[in-house]
């Protein structure tokens, strides 16, 4: 074999065995030719481009984007493009894909990861793990010389929230922080930190090595806060997801971490019905007082286990939603359609979902096509017989999304509920949710999803719930550092003692 031959197949193997990395180069006319299939797409499709952001913030942050093609190069950086106007539009339901070789790709890299989980406490992102290099609690201050409050907020675009809600972000970054690093600064070595150890003003600096994918995420699984985080990062089993616990002679604990329990043809949401018909039951029988309701890790699930839950704490009557659009009659630019199926079939399939379409969404108007009084979502329903009248205690946090936020905007808007926590990531007054659609960009294959029905909620106006916010507590408390250190529930003990102090 000649030298010529060897450096031939070297470069040859090195290039496939590299060629799916997401630093790669990618051409800027196929950046181009995606993009205009993407503003496409949303402009037809998706009902919520506009629901948070004018026509002309739309317009602008689109001619931003036009400016910025001309000046990447890779294949991520286009990627973090998309990811960047999802973001924009405001809802929970936006998600961003990865084609599967990429996705596998940075699951098997073995570097440039950074090592440590982290967690966002009064105001500050410390180490939240313990026996590491950096201690457990240390305020990172600078990551290679940039500020940590310059690092987030370019990392906020790859957790998509309702409306203007920056909240919810850091669950994201709490899970993934190492991943939205690598994606958006690409791949690093070494990672020089500057941080403060805890309870002191001590600052240092330290050189760590980088870690791969899959050890990062071994950490994540180690951290210290997991023992009450579990909740909402775990795949929870039945027995996990709700309960019920009397606290003394006049207050108990309703915890519900999910809506994913079933929907009414399953045996799991009538399990779930038959325990809420003897606990509210038994609340009542027991003469309960204060019931906290705590629902800080839902981040949603199945109709119609929230309305069926609310039912339980209302004594008015009330529907899923005051309205519900599309904004078209046909599904629209179908080749685009992420279905998954052969092309020569998706008429047949694409035909039904459209069928389905137009029996729910019957009434057009101004180019909107909206539910009609037929609608499951416009049942009018009734507060349930043993429906709790007491004071109630609402416990939120940004985790909570989706049919959570539904749940946790009605329940708040009851004139007996006082809510305690963080503004959740979820729209008070609406979102877009229950129907998503998947379109692939037909050059990157990157695959962008929304869901289509705009949703305005039934919920009444309150003076501290702007437009675009998710629910804003009565009380807004946050962990302590001191509590953080030893697991603490700073918001559950707050609850505790407004309760003594009334």
């Amino acid at each position: 074999m000649t030298r010529f031959t060897t450096i031939f197949l070297i470069l040859f193997i090195s290039f496939f065995a590299n060629g799916q990395s997401i630093d790669e180069p990618f051409s800027k006319n196929k950046m181009k030719q995606d993009f205009e299939v993407f503003k496409s797409i949303s402009s037809k499709a998706n009902s919520g481009v506009n629901k948070y952001r004018t026509e002309k913030q739309i317009d602008s942050i689109n001619k931003w984007a036009n400016q910025q093609i001309e000046k990447i190069t890779s294949y991520r950086e286009f990627y973090n493009l998309i990811f960047t106007i999802s973001d924009f539009e405001g809802s929970c339901h936006n998600e961003v894909s990865l084609p599967k070789k990429y996705a596998e790709n940075l699951k098997d890299e073995t570097f440039g990861y950074f090592p440590y989980p982290i967690k966002w406490i009064e105001g500050k992102w410390l180490i939240n793990i313990s026996d590491k290099e950096i201690p457990l609690g240390a305020e990172i201050v600078t990551i290679n010389n940039i500020s940590i409050n310059k690092i987030i907020p370019e990392l906020y675009k790859y957790y998509s929230t309702d409306g203007n809600n920056l909240t919810g972000k850091r669950i994201g970054l709490m899970k993934d922080f190492s991943k939205y690093y690598r994606l958006h600064f690409g791949l690093t070595k070494t990672f020089v930190i500057s941080f403060v150890y805890p309870n002191s003003k001590q600052l240092e600096t330290k050189q760590i090595q980088s870690v791969g994918n899959k050890p990062y995420y071994e950490n994540f699984r180690k951290m210290h806060t997991m023992s009450v985080d579990q909740y909402y990062y775990a795949d929870l089993k039945e027995n996990q997801k709700y309960n019920y616990k009397q606290l003394n002679p006049s207050t108990g604990i309703l915890t519900i971490h999910t809506f994913d329990i079933g929907d009414e043809k399953t045996i799991e949401h009538k399990t779930y019905r038959y325990f809420l018909d003897s606990i509210f039951l038994n609340v009542k029988t027991q003469g309960i007082k204060n019931l906290i309701v705590d629902i800080r890790n839902n981040g949603g699930g199945n109709d119609p286990n929230d309305l069926v839950t609310y039912s339980y704490l209302t004594n008015r009557i009330f529907q899923e939603n005051k309205q519900a659009w599309i904004s078209f009659k046909k599904i629209p630019l179908m080749k685009y359609y992420n279905i998954g199926i052969p092309k020569f079939i998706r008429p047949l399939i694409v035909g039904k979902y459209n069928r389905e379409f137009q029996k729910i969404f019957p009434k057009e108007q101004n180019g909107k096509f909206f539910q009609d009084e037929n609608s499951d979502d416009h049942k009018i329903r009734k507060p349930n017989q043993n429906a709790f009248n007491g004071n109630i205690y609402l416990l939120i946090s940004p985790k909570v999304a989706s049919a959570g936020s539904l749940f946790a905007a009605m329940v708040s808007g009851n004139e007996n509920t006082t809510t305690i926590g963080e503004e959740t990531l979820g729209g008070y007054y609406g979102h877009n949710g229950h129907s998503p659609l998947s379109y692939k960009l037909p050059k990157s294959k990157i695959v962008i999803t929304f869901s289509v029905v705009n949703l305005e909620q039934d919920v009444p106006k309150k003076e501290n719930q702007k437009y675009g916010s998710g629910i804003i507590p009565n009380y807004e408390i946050t962990q302590t550092f001191d509590d953080f250190l030893i697991n603490i529930d700073t918001q559950l003990n707050f609850t505790m003692e407004l309760l003594l102090k009334k």
